[in-house]
């Protein structure tokens, strides 16, 4: 019995330490990948204040979230709740503003050269949803913590796919950029169950749903694409603008060279 009450608390321990370091991981990589972006001309500070806002509450969501793992290492669990109300708010303040960006990028013509309009405007929307149900239902369950901490670090995982965007040569993967943007993600639940089956023998059920959704909005992602739904949604979007004129599977013409 006295193993057992001293092996609980080291358990949960251990558990706050991968939480914490995977989450400085992620903001690792995030901020790696737009500096590497920035550093290398393929994005500049002379964008539109949408974009910049966009930039300023995503980057936000990520402090968030490495906050609330550190709050939870250090016991602070009384900000730790406050945090985390204020953090579904700007769940819905990040599905906004996304959802304006990718709209403002489709009928402008403003699409990176190596996704099709149409896969770009539903997988960034697909994307969104993803993180943000996730996320939810991780709100939702924060009363029962192995799952609320699980379900939080896979939407957290969905969101980095624009960072592997960003480090990968997606011109070079055409015309499977966006799959190889989006499936590296997986791997931030495998390494959850790894890390589980180490620690306790047994992989936690959080992880199969998380993974489950990862995998289904990959899937919705591609089904929505090309079908007639996709088709009458990006037509539906692009009316009377410039993205009009462009066809919605057809890929846009590359920058041209200084």
């Amino acid at each position: 019995m006295a193993t057992l009450a001293e092996t609980a608390p080291q358990t949960a321990r251990s558990d706050e330490r991968f939480f914490l370091i995977m989450a400085l991981t992620m903001m690792a990589l995030v901020f790696t990948a737009f500096s590497v972006n920035l550093a290398m001309g393929r994005s500049t500070f002379a964008r539109p204040l949408l974009v910049h806002a966009h930039a300023v509450v995503f980057m936000g969501w990520i402090v968030i979230y490495v906050l609330q793992n550190l709050l939870v290492s250090r016991g602070s669990m009384a900000l730790h709740r406050a945090l985390g109300w204020i953090g579904a708010g700007w769940i819905a303040l990040m599905i906004v503003l996304g959802t304006m960006v990718a709209v403002a990028s489709i009928q402008q013509g403003g699409v990176p050269f190596f996704f099709t309009p149409l896969g770009f405007l539903v997988f960034d929307s697909v994307m969104l949803l993803t993180f943000a149900g996730l996320t939810w239902a991780a709100i939702a369950l924060r009363r029962r913590t192995d799952w609320h901490r699980r379900l939080h670090y896979c939407g957290m995982a969905v969101l980095m796919g624009p960072a592997f965007g960003r480090l990968l040569p997606l011109p070079l993967l055409m015309p499977w950029a966006y799959e190889a943007a989006i499936l590296p993600t997986l791997i931030f639940p495998v390494i959850g169950m790894i890390a589980d089956r180490r620690r306790t023998g047994a992989v936690h059920p959080a992880w199969f749903w998380g993974l489950a959704v990862m995998i289904a909005s990959v899937l919705l992602t591609e089904a929505i694409t090309y079908s007639p739904v996709g088709d009458a949604i990006y037509r539906a979007v692009a009316a009377g603008t410039p993205g009009a004129a462009i066809a919605p599977l057809d890929y846009p013409p590359p920058p041209a060279m200084p």
